[in-house]
């Protein structure tokens, strides 16, 4: 029997309030004799076997917010007359070996026979595929007042795979799970295979980025920094930086793309299942603000530097780990775990001065209280909308709206302007810097201002600056952070901790909870800029993982003025 289709009342609500857009009886590829009442709402895709007995019509409904795409197509038969429409999920399943759940690829594919001419099938799968896409876009939170939907017309992206990161398997894992995701989503992509140290860094500084709707990195965390520098050095950086950013993990550390899978709410992963997580987070496409820091290392005045950083600022154990651990990078994020071992059997003591800017009390905010009032970050339409001909926004009642891109990026609550702080004289008022004035540092060479705080110990076994919550997968470092707080999470560990007290202190880090574990030696605040000033004449100071000059090195932080794509 061909299957039936009808697009009136069976059933028109279900529940009483939710209305069934759409409702059909089809077949699936695997088996023409089983028929399955398929009906889609608003919120949902449920699929029912149809049988003439109750206990066996079995039900499952998927939610459109796990959906990433839907496709129509004809058979590859001539002799079939019927269409097809396949729907792609990737809802949320228990994993088969461990405890816990994780996202995992489920495909729904149903063939259309209705009619005897092939057109006609096809072009009812076409409305089907058309109405889950939709949907499934719909399925968007409600950001800010604001209700976002777009036209669709897919974006163009540009993918940079390092192919050397991580244990070098970059590449075959984005041929084994992302191109399928991207090209389920109906994201065209072009890939760029990075070839040498800093290639993606002047690819970006000089591409045409009009003609992009997003760079997307695949990597560790050092070909993210790359991008960033890269189009912080452009003279158009103010628009540049409006590019919205993807991260997908390939490398060792994968730090912001941990933090991101952290900030959707989901449970903790690994491996594969934090690329499908980021991979997923990457079709659906919403993006929010992210803060960078602005960091200027000890050169001459005459010859300034600045980095702009989006994960951390470190000295001392945290950094010498990260770089001594490069000897073992064939065994991937195991490699933290070797490198800390390591460095824990001759702990050294690192002699420096460091001072910050706590944050000011009228923020509402305490300096050194370790519960930290949660600023919601600001969202943007889904990745589709940057790339449409038509952005329509639909404000709620009393609420302005204008019909722009622009209005979703404004900010002043999250801005370093939002803030109350002393007036001084900008620290990049030197025309060879691009970027934005860093209006709360002065020149290295003079001493902080007077409502700095100055540490009084010299004596320290680690500096580490966060803008992030996690320092790599597994190392949730700094649990308050969120993508847009404006803040600077700043962890010091003073000298005479123990080796014991020390790795109990590590370990609590995979869990976020070292920061209640009391130690008399860890010290946690939030700061907006800070200076640090190393005595030692050896040492390593690395800016997201990157090492760099070794000496005199004060940062600031810029709210909001990046974009990632991520869905919070």
């Amino acid at each position: 029997m061909e299957p039936r289709i009808t697009e009136s009342d069976p059933p028109s609500y279900r529940n009483g309030i939710t209305k069934v857009l759409r409702y059909g009886e089809f077949t699936t590829t695997g088996n023409r004799k089983v028929r399955y009442a398929v009906s889609l709402t608003e919120r949902d895709l449920t699929i029912q076997k149809v049988t003439s007995t109750p206990a066996g019509r079995s039900k499952v409904v998927f939610n459109l917010r796990d959906c990433v795409g839907c496709r129509a197509f004809s058979a590859d038969d001539n002799a079939d007359a019927g269409a097809y429409f396949s729907v792609y999920f990737y809802p949320f399943k228990r994993r088969w070996m461990s405890s816990g759940v994780a996202r995992q690829r489920v495909e729904q594919c149903f063939r259309v026979a209705l009619f005897q001419d092939p057109r006609a099938n096809l072009e009812e799968a076409e409305k089907w595929a058309g109405t889950i896409r939709e949907n499934s876009v719909r399925q968007q939170h409600l950001r800010n007042r604001v209700l976002y939907s777009a036209v669709h017309r897919p974006c163009s992206v540009m993918l940079l795979v390092n192919p050397h990161s991580g244990k070098g398997q970059a590449l075959s894992l984005f041929t084994g799970h992302v191109q399928r995701m991207l090209n389920e989503a109906g994201v065209p992509h072009t890939l760029v295979i990075t070839e040498r140290q800093n290639h993606a860094r002047e690819l970006v500084r000089e591409a045409d980025l009009s003609q992009w709707g997003a760079l997307v990195i695949m990597s560790g965390d050092g070909l993210l920094f790359e991008v960033v520098n890269g189009l912080m050095e452009r003279e158009d950086w103010e628009e540049a930086i409006q590019t919205p950013l993807g991260i997908l993990p390939g490398g060792s550390g994968n730090a912001l793309a941990a933090s991101i899978h952290h900030y959707s709410g989901a449970q903790p992963v690994s491996s594969e299942e934090l690329l499908i997580s980021c991979g997923f987070l990457l079709c659906k496409g919403l993006v929010s603000r992210m803060d960078l820091a602005s960091v200027h290392l000890g050169s001459s005045r005459s010859n300034p530097t600045r980095l702009f950083s989006f994960l951390s600022l470190a000295w001392g154990f945290v950094a010498d780990v990260d770089v001594e651990s490069e000897k073992y990078r064939h065994v991937g994020a195991a490699r933290f775990t070797m490198g800390t071992l390591v460095r824990l059997a001759s702990l050294r003591v690192y002699k420096g001065r460091l001072a910050y800017l706590p944050v000011d009390e009228e923020d509402g905010q305490s300096p050194v209280s370790l519960e930290m009032t949660s600023m919601s970050p600001q969202h943007q339409p889904p990745l589709s909308a940057f790339c449409s001909s038509t952005l329509l926004c639909q404000p709620l009642k009393d609420s302005p709206c204008q019909n722009t891109a622009h209005l979703a990026f404004h900010n002043s609550r999250n801005s370093n302007n939002a803030f109350k702080a002393k007036k001084r004289e900008s620290m990049s008022a030197n025309a060879t810097l691009t970027g934005p004035p860093d209006s709360l540092l002065v020149p290295l060479d003079q001493p902080v201002p007077s409502d700095w705080v100055v540490v009084p110990e010299e004596d320290f076994v680690l500096m580490l600056a966060m803008y992030q919550s996690h320092l790599a997968k597994d190392l949730y470092a700094a649990p308050d952070s969120t993508l847009d707080d404006g803040l600077i999470h700043l962890i010091y560990v003073r000298a005479g901790i123990s080796r014991t007290a020390l790795l109990r202190l590590f370990l609590a880090m995979e869990k976020g909870t070292h920061l209640a574990n009391n130690s008399p030696h860890l010290v946690y605040t939030r700061v907006r800029a800070l200076r640090l000033e190393p005595y030692s004449s050896k040492g390593v100071i690395t800016v997201d993982g990157e090492v760099v000059e070794y000496g005199p090195v004060q940062a600031q932080v810029h709210g909001g003025i990046a974009r990632l794509i991520t869905r919070l």
